[in-house]
């Protein structure tokens, strides 16, 4: 099948392409060539006055597992009266089931879509409610750093291959993207009753530390070839002066690959009355000083949320905050822990008003939106839903002042927000949501529009841009630009060719594919790992891998391999 889309005004950083306007032209579900004066489409789309971006790459959300099953669990009144009164619906139409999620990021022109925080043990639950999210293709990160077997390995002197062959085993077995360190060594340190545990502290019973498990897991990734950094949550979320945490963390990676998670958290300096305080600059001058780093920030919304994560040390922590006041606390064995807690921000609040502030400063700072990523940590600091108000915020600056005049000035003061006038533009958008988010986790097949890239387009219409072109030739955004309403419904969405989204409503629904990594491996650390399920876990091994199976779609080959390579920097380890 051969379309055409016509006359649109093209942002693809890939291609320095920052408003021009172009056709584009879909083969068979990949981007292509124009075929010539000569050629028969069947169909061609009108994209005049137009922005045309690849589909969007969310790097890290939390759509899949088991501590998003608690959560609808703990949390019935966010979904079970969504569909009000519409008894013959089915559950799956309901707010933030799986099918709601795959339309609603679609909605957005989002096409990609991955699972920071994998535990191994959980694996096919993970995989079974990702294949029941329609549109988005997907991937998990897989967690290590504190799984029972890896830290034998460590505190008994294991050698570098052999811990590099558990870590290229796990991947295969769950089918995962890449690696997850959650609080590493923290989950562990939680059973001995440590309630803080830092980056140089010792695991009980383990004799190592956060820094020796990352630096590890780091060079196993490296080594073999992964394209995606370790994925790292740093120690001491959400405590006032964990700045120090994360750039020591930032040190730590020893000049190798590392990607930073939800930073917006570990931004908190002690200055002020209230010994809570915006350290953004100080996160920023050491970021700027790593180019191996990347991070993404967690940005906070205010209202209604739930916060879930594997770092039971933090979560804990925050359980008497819970609003409503009901939370989850959990064990797995062997693998590692966490807890789900409800949590409301607020516009009045000190704490809430300076965390918002904090996310913004780290966006509107950062001199590299190349290695600066787009995330709320859903449903963390927010839903996803929330990005289109996020791409608002940093894109109008009068908007941004509007939204400031409401918030706690206590807080605000203690920030350098209210100075920063800088604007975000097109480009830059699609930047940190497409070709580097793309990049950063391997995807080189998307995140573009390129010839041979599959073809998953985001289409917006620019309500309030003037139509018209600078002296430049390329497209000029107007004066009043809703920004938030522009990318809150595309216009159209393509996913592989096909259409999905018109005018803001999903009209087409097919099954996206999960991405994966196999990076090689000795197979005799297969015998050492079923030697420790058999002791130790109640899981026998034959049911923890996930073996290549449709998960009741229309494709056979549900998972599509992400070929490995020698990652940058990694040479000579």
């Amino acid at each position: 099948m051969l379309s055409k889309l016509a006359g649109g005004w093209i942002f693809d950083p890939v291609q320095k392409l920052h408003g021009d306007q172009r056709d584009l032209f879909i083969r068979d579900g990949q981007m292509t060539n124009d075929p010539g004066l000569d050629a028969k489409f069947d169909a061609i789309y009108d994209l005049s006055g137009l922005v045309v971006m690849a589909g969007a790459v969310d790097i890290h959300s939390h759509i899949a597992g088991g501590n998003v099953n608690t959560a609808r669990l703990l949390l019935p009144e966010q979904h079970r009266n969504y569909m009000e009164r519409r008894l013959n619906q089915p559950f799956n139409t309901a707010k933030w089931s799986t099918a709601d999620i795959g339309c609603r990021y679609a909605r957005m022109g989002y096409t990609t879509v991955v699972e920071p925080a994998m535990l191994p043990v959980n694996a096919l639950d993970v995989h079974l409610q990702m294949a029941d999210i329609p549109i988005l293709d997907t991937a998990a990160l897989a967690i290590l750093g504190n799984d029972d077997l890896l830290l034998r390995m460590i505190r008994d002197k294991a050698g570098q291959n052999q811990i590099n062959d558990y870590v290229a085993w796990s991947l295969n077995a769950t089918k995962a993207l890449g690696l997850k360190v959650i609080n590493a060594g923290g989950a562990n340190a939680f059973k001995s009753n440590l309630r803080k545990f830092d980056l140089d502290d010792i695991v009980p019973n383990y004799g190592t530390s956060s820094r020796q498990i990352l630096q590890i897991l780091q060079r196993a990734a490296c080594q073999l070839g992964v394209p995606h950094p370790v994925h790292v949550h740093c120690n001491n979320l959400d405590i006032p002066g964990n700045v120090e945490t994360i750039v020591a963390t930032m040190e730590a990676a020893q000049g190798l690959p590392m990607h930073l998670a939800h930073v917006q958290f570990y931004a908190y300096g002690t200055e002020g009355s209230k010994g809570f305080s915006s350290a953004a600059a100080r996160l920023l001058e050491a970021f700027n000083r790593y180019p191996n780093i990347t991070m993404d920030v967690g940005q906070v919304m205010f209202g209604q949320t739930v916060t879930i994560s594997g770092d039971i040390i933090a979560q804990y922590s925050r359980h008497g905050d819970a609003s409503p006041n009901k939370w989850v606390m959990w064990d797995a064995e062997c693998e590692g822990s966490g807890g789900v807690v409800p949590y409301r921000y607020r516009e009045a609040s000190f704490v809430n008003t300076l965390q918002w502030a904090i996310g913004l400063e780290l966006f509107l700072l950062a001199e590299a939106p190349e290695r600066v990523f787009f995330t709320t940590d859903h449903p963390n600091g927010a839903p996803f839903t929330a990005y289109p108000e996020l791409i608002r915020l940093l894109m109008d600056a009068d908007y941004r002042r509007a939204c400031m005049a409401k918030l706690n000035q206590d807080a605000l003061a203690l920030t350098l927000l209210p100075e920063l006038k800088r604007e975000f533009n097109l480009s830059e958008i699609a930047t940190m949501t497409r070709s580097a988010a793309a990049k950063l986790l391997g995807l080189h097949d998307r995140g573009h529009l390129l010839p041979g890239a599959i073809a998953d387009i985001a289409v917006y219409d620019p309500n309030g841009f003037e139509k018209g072109v600078t002296s430049s030739g390329v497209f000029a955004p107007g004066a009043h630009t809703d920004y938030r309403a522009m990318f809150a419904d595309a216009a159209f969405v393509f996913k592989k060719g096909q259409l999905v989204v018109k005018d803001g409503s999903v009209i087409a629904c097919p099954k996206g594919r999960a991405l994966t990594v196999k990076p090689d491996f000795d197979p005799g650390i297969e015998g050492d790992i079923k030697n420790h399920f058999d002791r130790f876990y109640s899981l026998k091994l034959n049911n923890f891998k996930i073996e290549d199976v449709a998960l009741d779609t229309d494709d056979s080959q549900r998972f599509r391999n992400v070929e490995t390579a020698l990652a940058a920097g990694a040479s000579g380890l």
